[in-house]
């Protein structure tokens, strides 16, 4: 769960442990207090691109994303316009503030794509959220979003309004898509395993492990949680 505001400093490291950081882990200590931003690319990160690349064939037309246009840049296909959604208006990037939790100030029928990153679990009521992510698209528009499963709390605050509240199971997710999309226009998948879950919440980088290693995905252990669902 590093957050939409934290794509930065990719830099690859081997794939190794030094002793040092074998002792900090010994010790109960994460060997990266940034999610891995500092060793290379975090491991959410690596499924959320994931995920985006799967279904860039959705981010097209009128799209909006959160905190920053990021992913919309890297995975958009025939991207006609893209806004910036932020409840925090010290963001300069951010086109519309409005608040997702109510849909305060979020304009409704007006997207068909929206991407909503590693966001949810920062805002108290999920299915005001999960609404308001129905009511902006447009018919045909599609939700792309993504939570965390297993992860460490974030101390960071996005902006004004509560911290870090939830984790998510599979299960639930479908439940919140399946009330405001219906039965027929969403679908829910994790991605991870407890490899993967471990070495995330220890602050390992994806660089740091194998393709296959990454590759797998066990449902009892989702380091991360995706969902698509279709405004029919």
């Amino acid at each position: 769960m590093s957050g939409p505001d934290d794509r930065r400093h990719r830099r690859p490291r081997a794939r190794f442990l030094a002793p040092l950081q074998l002792l900090r882990l010994a010790r109960g200590r994460p060997v990266s207090e940034s999610w891995g931003w500092d060793r290379g690319r975090p491991i959410d990160r690596h499924y959320i691109e994931q995920f985006l690349d799967e279904h860039r064939g959705d981010i097209r037309g009128r799209v909006l994303e959160v905190k920053s246009a990021d992913y919309t840049r890297q995975f958009g296909a025939g991207v006609e316009r893209v806004d910036v959604l932020d409840v925090d208006r010290a963001n300069s990037e951010a086109t519309i503030v409005g608040d997702l939790g109510t849909g305060d100030g979020i304009p409704a029928g007006a997207f068909d794509c929206f991407v909503l990153t590693q966001t949810l679990q920062y805002v108290y009521d999920l299915r005001a959220a999960v609404r308001a992510s129905a009511g902006l698209l447009a018919p045909g528009g599609v939700l792309l979003a993504t939570v965390p499963g297993i992860s460490r709390l974030s101390t960071i605050r996005p902006g004004p309004g509560p911290n870090d509240l939830w984790r998510f199971t599979p299960s639930g997710c479908r439940e919140l898509a399946l009330r405001e999309f219906g039965d027929r226009h969403a679908t829910v998948r994790g991605y991870g395993n407890a490899l993967t879950s471990a070495a995330f919440v220890a602050g390992l980088s994806a660089e740091e492990l194998t393709r296959s290693q990454l590759a797998h995905h066990d449902e009892r252990f989702p380091l991360l949680i995706a969902f698509r669902a279709v405004k029919g």
